[in-house]
């Protein structure tokens, strides 16, 4: 374990600490008041579950048990009973299915789960992102796998509301490719942008379309080749605006994050080089989230979330970042 650089960057929060091991977290930000949002986040185990934290880092309450929760992500605007409610998705690797959960009561409401890579021999789900198409508001889950075959390695779900009220799914594309190394893990989506980047962890960072009905799928860019110690992690896209911004990600043994530009370079919008390596207290991240939103005092310009070893999540202030950023 790579100890702690003295220069890393300080949480302004540390979580109470969960029952196993937590691996991922997702924002969800409070339509009514963005200083009360809270952050979702998942304790890997048999007997794991979601965890919902309040912007102090208390856990506030507890899903119903999962079987090994491994990532997770939140989308907005599914009309449910004639209202607007955001989904936090998580993967549920040894039952084989993805859960989904209505925000932010944490209720289950999938009717038990919807397998996932059915009639596959490898299957056991792991990282899973949320794409909302922005000219029809229609929800898709692209989930990863601990393994699988070298190209299609990605399904992506349609998210729908089922007749009884719960969600269901129906598969509608299979892409991306897999080195064969390691794993494909973390997985994460621009929305405005359209573009799904995904770590093939001891490789690089991969990026694709993200909407299916593209039906283009190129991978458009492998990036991060030679940045990295060994695995590629959890990766958070911050917005500086529409169209410009970071990509951060996890370079785990090193307990840093990589950050790249999110515009590619000018002409070049699918060319992403490294711009600034940032040691963070973070030990062995694997997961990550971000938003640019301003959350109150603590997080006026948003707020970065990271997984830590001993069970914990950290929160960052974005201005602490962004100092380092431009030095």
């Amino acid at each position: 374990m790579a100890p702690i650089a003295a220069n890393a960057l300080k949480p302004s929060v540390i979580t109470e600490a969960a029952s196993h091991d937590t691996d991922d977290p997702a924002i969800w930000i409070n339509p009514a008041d963005h200083t009360s949002s809270l952050i979702v986040g998942t304790d890997k185990d048999t007997d794991g579950a979601l965890y919902l934290y309040d912007m102090n880092g208390k856990v506030i309450k507890k899903s119903i048990t999962l079987k090994r929760p491994n990532n997770v992500d939140i989308a907005y605007g599914m009309v449910i009973n004639g209202n607007p409610t955001a989904l936090a998705v998580t993967t549920e690797r040894e039952s084989n299915r993805i859960r989904v959960f209505s925000m932010p009561d944490l209720k289950a409401i999938d009717n038990g789960g919807i397998e996932v890579f059915t009639d596959e021999t490898e299957r056991g789900p792991m990282g899973v992102a949320l794409y909302t198409r922005p000219s029809d508001k229609k929800i898709f889950a692209v989930v990863g796998r601990k393994s699988g075959p070298k190209e299609n390695y990605l399904w992506q779900y349609e998210l729908f509301l089922q007749a009884d009220g719960s969600i269901g799914a129906k598969l509608v594309r299979k892409f991306g490719s897999y080195s064969g190394k390691k794993e494909i893990e973390a997985i994460a989506i621009d929305n405005q942008k359209g573009f799904l980047y995904y770590s093939d962890e001891g490789v690089g960072i991969r990026k694709y379309y993200a909407d299916p009905a593209k039906n283009d799928n190129r991978q458009l860019a492998l990036f991060g080749e030679k940045d990295f110690k060994e695995d590629h992690e959890g990766i958070s896209i911050y917005q500086t605006s529409d169209s410009t911004g970071y990509i951060m990600v996890s370079n785990q043994q090193t307990n840093s994050f990589m950050v790249y530009s999110r515009e590619g370079n000018g002409a070049k919008p699918n060319e992403h080089t490294l711009l600034k390596e940032i040691p963070f207290s973070t030990i062995e991240s694997d997961g990550s989230d971000v938003t640019n939103l301003n959350l109150g005092p603590k997080f006026p310009k948003g707020m970065f979330v990271a997984m830590s070893n001993g069970k914990v999540f950290h929160y960052y202030d974005w201005r602490d970042i962004e100092k380092l950023l431009v030095q």
